[in-house]
């Protein structure tokens, strides 16, 4: 229930991070100036005692995160890949989040695994470790199938996972409304829309059918892509609360030395992750949108493993042109471009300048140009970024909320792996190729042939369509002022419609 009830919610919030010393260690990241400080120490300090503990053998913002729920921890996994942004300390205390959070009692994930797949656990595999991994959600087991002796890694949990959820979106829903209420000027932000598309996101993650069956089609579109493995699920050993898929060998992303005392090339590592996120959003519109360090691993033939298909995002074929546009543009330092097709898909009101607009994006992508990663601030970057979309009266897209935050995690994920990595010109081939493909001569005779298809379809309903509907369309034609023009036009329209029908018939099996 989203009311008033969730201002505890939020009280307590600030405590704990009050009472566990995150408060202090958020500020000294970002270099908050001392007035800002002082408020938050003395709104902060007197509600301390409410805060929760948490386990104080963990650093303060890990204490404070972990102690607050799950929704919470999400929200720190996406901080954790830019350092850029917060700071190299606080990305490392909030690097443990991935997949480094206590696990729960080895008895409890068995009982959950036996309930779910309804056989004992030692009848489904001959073996069955203790987690290997821990996260915000779920645990991992290292296990072997008891039939065919094939190594697996079992999936499971939380226990009252999905009530810690639903209480901290509730609270979020009602910081949002809050925020919205005090500052009308959010509003364009739409916190709320953003609230509603990330409970839509999480709480999908929580069926871990609906998991394997993202890795499967996934699996599936990637099938013929080179550099990356997925871990096929085993439907019969998966349920609700339980999955059961291959193995992952290879080495874990966020362990950088490791990955360097193997030899791994690190700037090839580091632009494969970039490109293949691109090429799976553009050319498929399918792509995993939780591709933080956790969820990844290195094979020791410098494959990526891409793993834990809780969240996918997927975007129509319009947009995802707009995107490569808006990319290209960049790319090719052609702001008028980029400036064009915001205001053609209607990210910006048309009643705001194009020209203006084009300079202020200017402004963001020149400063990225002829430096590497380690001389750019992403931090400032992203301040400005924020100025741009206020002063033009920018909407948040929640279409595009996924998107834009995978494409954040993934750049911080580069840079950690190659800090010196030029994101334009490793996306480049990536969005040239989905250009060309897509947008050219040979992909508007690809459209049209589509089309055709769809009107070609329906050719047999028209001769039915018009015989019950001509009387009709008749009797309101002449109703009208001019008949001879009204039923003129009538049947110039039928006219056009049968062009339509031959057309969609040729191209159809021109094309088909």
């Amino acid at each position: 229930m989203r009311g008033p009830h969730n201002i505890w919610r939020l009280i307590r919030t600030g405590a704990t991070f009050e009472r566990t010393g995150a408060m202090r260690a958020v500020l000294d990241a970002v270099n908050a100036p001392a007035r800002v400080r002082l408020a938050a120490h003395v709104l902060g300090w007197p509600f301390a005692w409410l805060g929760y503990k948490g386990d104080p053998n963990l650093p303060p913002i890990t204490r404070a995160i972990t102690a607050l729920g799950p929704a919470y921890i999400k929200f720190g996994q996406i901080l954790s890949t830019r350092p850029d942004v917060v700071g190299p300390e606080l990305a490392e205390q909030l690097s443990m989040l991935q997949d480094r959070l206590p696990p729960f009692p080895q008895e409890q994930a068995v009982r959950i695994v036996s309930d779910a797949l309804g056989q004992p656990v030692d009848v489904l595999f001959s073996e069955f470790s203790e987690p290997v991994a821990a996260a915000s959600i779920a645990q991992v087991h290292r296990a072997r199938r008891a039939d065919n002796g094939r190594e697996v890694a079992v999936k499971v949990l939380r226990p009252s996972v999905e009530a810690g959820f639903r209480r901290d979106i509730d609270a979020f829903h009602f910081a949002a409304s809050m925020i919205e209420l005090i500052s009308p000027a959010t509003r364009r932000l739409r916190p709320r829309d953003v609230v509603t598309h990330f409970e839509t996101v999480v709480m999908g993650e929580l069926d871990l059918r609906r998991e394997a069956a993202a890795a499967s089609e996934f699996a599936e579109n990637t099938r013929e892509d080179q550099g990356m493995r997925v871990p096929h699920p085993h439907w019969h050993l998966t349920a609700r609360r339980v999955l059961t898929s291959d193995w992952a060998e290879g080495i874990p992303m966020g362990d950088v030395a490791r990955l360097k005392a193997e030899g791994q090339d690190m700037p090839l590592v580091g632009a494969r992750v970039l490109q293949l996120f691109l090429q799976h959003a553009l050319r498929d519109g399918y792509f995993h949108a939780d591709m933080h360090q956790g969820n990844l691993k290195v094979a020791p033939n410098g494959d990526i493993v891409i793993y834990d298909f809780g969240i996918m995002g997927e975007i129509d074929e319009y947009t995802r042109r707009v995107y490569a546009e808006i990319l290209m543009g960049f790319i090719r330092r052609d702001y008028m471009r980029v400036a064009r097709v915001h205001f053609e898909a209607g990210y910006v009101p048309r009643d705001r300048d194009m020209t203006e607009f084009a300079r202020a994006l200017r402004a963001v992508g020149e400063p990225i140009f002829g430096a590497d990663a380690s001389q750019i601030s992403m931090a400032n970057l992203l301040a400005y970024l924020f100025e741009v979309t206020e002063r033009f009266g920018m909407r948040t897209r929640t279409e595009l909320i996924l998107l834009q935050r995978t494409m954040v995690v993934v750049e911080g994920v580069s840079r950690s792996i190659d800090p010196q990595i030029n994101i334009w010109e490793v996306a480049r081939p990536v969005v040239e190729s989905y250009i060309r493909d897509n947008l050219g001569p040979k992909a508007a005779a690809r459209d049209l042939g589509r089309s055709a298809q769809v009107l070609a379809r329906f050719a047999p309903l028209l001769p039915e369509f018009l015989e019950r509907r001509m009387p009709e369309m008749l009797r309101d034609s002449d109703a009208a002022p001019n008949p001879r023009e009204s039923r003129a036009g009538l049947l110039g329209g039928i006219a056009i419609g049968a062009v339509v029908a031959l057309a969609s018939v040729f191209f159809g099996a021109w094309l088909g």
